[in-house]
């Protein structure tokens, strides 16, 4: 390693060096490693990404990353949960609300359509990965399962029946954002953006409801 710059020395954490200055968006080396994995995981895939292409996308070194990750698994199942958590605990605030449902429905899908089209990365993707359906994953799974039941269940107080099956669509709705922002990036959108569509998603729940 160079020894004659300080950038080359910056410490990350409890005084571990990094290989070249800062080249990653985050507060914390955490951050910037989450942040490398995302880009890697969605443009390369899970089994196609391997610890030492993180560390190398952060600049710092391989044995460092395990400080903050102790396995790849780790570091998937921490970006899993970036993208539930927040419309779960908003969907959870709305299921206790006394405003009319559908307006309460369309609120959670213009909350959850802007956390998948406005995020860096498209981590939306990830849910598609198979490595997801492993039991290592269960917790992801259990809780994107609730956000799915809670668009299920404000759906059905909308339309006042719990058996009619569009409740279940707009939910499948939203996460349609993930396919669009993949299409852009392939550039099969047209002049279309996922996030220019997003008003039109929920415009789409509500005339379907």
């Amino acid at each position: 390693m160079p020894t004659g710059s300080s950038a080359a020395t910056t410490p990350i954490g409890r005084g571990r060096p990094r290989l070249v200055p800062a080249r990653r968006r985050g507060q914390t080396a955490r951050e910037e490693i989450l942040d490398a994995a995302a880009e890697l995981f969605t443009r390369h895939g899970y089994t196609g990404t391997s610890t030492r292409m993180i560390a190398e996308a952060v600049g710092i070194r391989q044995a460092s990353m395990y400080h903050y990750f102790g396995t790849k698994d780790d570091i998937l199942a921490t970006l899993l949960e970036t993208t539930v958590v927040a419309s779960l605990e908003c969907a959870r605030g709305l299921l206790d609300s006394d405003e009319p449902a559908l307006a309460r429905l369309l609120e959670l899908a213009r909350f959850d359509v802007d956390q998948l089209a406005q995020s860096r990365w498209n981590l939306g993707a990830l849910y598609l990965l198979p490595e997801v359906a492993d039991q290592r994953f269960a917790e992801f799974r259990s809780a994107r399962q609730e956000l799915a039941d809670s668009y299920a269940a404000l759906a059905a107080a909308a339309l006042g029946d719990d058996t009619d099956k569009r409740t279940l669509l707009p939910f499948r709705l939203v996460e349609s954002v993930i396919m669009m922002r993949a299409d852009e990036q392939r550039g099969e959108l047209g002049d279309h953006t996922a996030a220019g569509l997003a008003a039109t998603v929920v415009e789409a729940i509500s005339r379907i409801l």
